[in-house]
């Protein structure tokens, strides 16, 4: 028999965000999320979606009290508000292959959502477009992402059984490096910086640059993924945890800014040499393993994670994502770098796929958002 209780006290806190740990354990694929981020994303003093959000953590135990289960409903009252919704999301669902720990825990988030009123369940999905989403349902056999989530095949199975349909996949991309620069690309680079008089912000260091952070992060990040499923605007406090999160893996070969002739920003590309190398070795915890996995790779990178690029509205389709593209590029092939990870792009974002059509490249991952109506759960 399975019994699932809210999480309530330390003891409990402690042991949800420990069980991916155990469950996953051996798993050479797995990319485990610091257990320190995971409290502090749950932490309504840390986290700044809590001013909008609400969130009920349950744990499922057997028979013997061993938890073989856990999920988190969160109740995100901005994003149901901006689209009319009457949405409960899920995330952090995680479970032994056992379908009544699935279904054991899915009534609790039945029972949280008819108290509020919801007729809709969704997920996974977090509080922001910076939190991870979506359950992997294809390329359980490669390493996975720091800022994506991984899981079992039978996850799927379990959605599949207990009525779920797709909302949304999400699709990700290995692309090869090429060996050097298409002289095509850099034509076309001169010239849309000689017809727009758009230049490459210098990026000195980190500190010097926090101003192009926040308004990358801030406003342009909030104005063009604004139309994206699930997005709501993100806070300035959400966005200085998110740019402290990127110091960690900064650097400067790979953080591209474009301005226009008066300096005003237009776009930005964020990438970072792969962490999941060093995130597998500190499986948690920081120790001195990760530590030196984390310097080395982060010395030399064979790849690259692409975490975000976004272009000013009125100056999409005006060339400067090329430019920040072509600096990107230069940049990897300069540094002998190899392979890039585009993270999870909508299936249906023709746009930005678009981006990849003349590199070599293998769409290797996909992950779904599922929906149910709460009725029939």
């Amino acid at each position: 028999m399975i019994t699932v209780k809210e999480v309530t006290t330390k003891k409990e806190r402690k042991a949800f965000f420990r069980f991916p740990l155990d469950l996953y354990k051996g798993n050479k694929y797995v990319v485990p999320t610091m257990i320190s981020d995971e409290e502090d994303e749950f932490n309504p003093e840390v986290n700044d979606a809590y001013r909008y959000s609400e969130t009920k953590l349950f744990l499922a135990y057997n028979e013997q009290g061993k938890v073989v289960g856990r999920v988190a409903g969160l109740y995100h009252k901005a994003y149901n508000e901006k689209q009319n919704l009457k949405q409960l999301r899920f995330t952090r669902y995680d479970v032994i292959d056992d379908f009544e720990v699935t279904k054991a825990l899915f009534a609790e988030l039945k029972k949280w959502a008819q108290e509020l009123g919801m007729n809709e369940l969704v997920g996974p999905i977090g509080f922001s477009d910076l939190d991870k989403q979506g359950m992997l349902i294809e390329g359980f056999d490669r390493v996975g992402m720091y800022i994506t989530i991984y899981n079992f095949p039978y996850y799927r199975e379990h959605m599949e059984k207990i009525g779920m349909q797709k909302a949304v996949d999400w699709v990700e991309y290995r692309i090869k490096v090429p060996e050097k620069m298409d002289e095509r690309l850099v034509r076309l680079s001169k010239k849309i910086q000689e017809r727009y008089g758009y230049t490459y912000v210098p990026i000195v260091d980190y500190k010097s640059s926090m101003p192009y952070i926040k308004e990358a992060l801030g406003y342009i990040m909030n104005e063009v993924f604004a139309h994206l499923y699930g997005f709501v605007s993100v806070s300035e406090k959400q966005i200085m945890r998110e740019a402290k999160m990127l110091k960690d893996v900064w650097n400067n070969d790979y953080v591209i800014a474009v301005q226009n002739k008066e300096g005003e920003l237009v776009g930005y590309g964020f990438m970072a040499p792969s962490v999941s190398r060093a995130m597998q070795a500190f499986n948690g915890k920081i120790n001195l393993k990760g530590i030196f996995t984390m310097i080395k790779d982060q010395k030399h990178a064979e790849t690259l994670d692409l975490y975000n690029m976004g272009v000013k509205k009125e100056y999409q389709n005006k060339g400067v994502n090329v430019l920040v593209m072509a600096r990107g590029l230069e940049m990897a092939i300069k540094n002998g770098v190899k392979y890039l990870e585009t993270g999870p792009e909508l299936e249906t974002n023709c746009q930005i796929q678009a981006q990849w059509k003349d590199f070599e490249k293998e769409q290797h991952k996909r992950r779904r958002c599922w929906t149910i109506s709460v009725e029939n759960l």
